[in-house]
């Protein structure tokens, strides 16, 4: 399969470097993402939104060939951007898989809350984050996450996104549940919290529980890497 690589904020494609290797091992093409503005910490960011982010995936997809079994790959707002693409080609994408993530509703933003510094999001400070987002981020994996991490366009956080095809729902996905386990993504479902409204409509969903913070990709690379293997399988 083609496996495209999506990260999450403040990330690039090298983020992914300790899961792709077992990916690969499995026979899969890997195609790690460097998302517009996130090439350096002196990137031009001004201007880019959420859309620009999917459209950037969407033409990757467009260039595979027409026979390619296509799966995405989204950590965090990866997954947002992922769901953007099924949206935009639901009969390209054979699977998702949601890294600590989930389908974002049509009309919601990725987050709205992040603060913004001379209108980029850098990476906060910890303190901005959960207890549950930290778990098993040592000091060590803090102090090299914070070394490459690259700003966030503004707009990629703040935008709403705008969805339109509802064969996205027809379009399997796995999500690898970690700072929360996938029974309380279950229970979310069944009452109908707003979280969870868009992945209630999606018609195959499997769960799979990898305990950690919220970047297994650095705390757990090779359960996370087995996960997506698995997934795919």
């Amino acid at each position: 399969m083609d496996v495209i690589l999506i990260p999450g904020f403040w990330l690039d494609a090298s983020s992914w470097e300790r899961v792709t290797p077992l990916i690969e091992e499995a026979g899969h093409r890997v195609n790690p993402l460097t998302l517009p503005g996130l090439e350096a910490a002196d990137a031009d960011r001004s201007g880019i939104g959420l859309r620009d982010h999917i459209d950037a995936v969407v033409e990757i997809v467009d260039a595979a060939p027409a026979d390619a079994q296509i799966v995405l790959v989204g950590h965090s707002g990866g997954g947002a951007i992922a769901h953007g693409v099924v949206d935009a080609r639901p009969d390209r994408i054979a699977h998702v898989v949601y890294v600590d993530a989930g389908p974002l509703g049509d009309g919601l933003s990725i987050n709205d809350e992040l603060p913004v510094v001379d209108g980029e999001i850098p990476l906060p400070d910890w303190s901005v984050f959960d207890d549950a987002d930290l778990v098993d981020l040592d000091d060590a994996l803090r102090a090299e996450f914070r070394a490459r991490s690259i700003p966030e366009p503004k707009g990629v956080a703040y935008d709403p996104i705008s969805l339109g095809d509802e064969r996205r729902y027809d379009v399997p996905i796995t999500i690898i549940a970690s700072e929360f386990p996938s029974s309380a993504l279950v229970e979310w479902i069944a009452a109908d919290s707003p979280f969870t409204r868009e992945l209630a409509r999606v018609k195959q969903v499997a769960y799979v529980d990898l305990p950690t913070g919220h970047w297994p990709q650095f705390t757990k690379p090779v359960q996370l890497g087995q996960a997506i293997v698995a997934a795919l399988a």
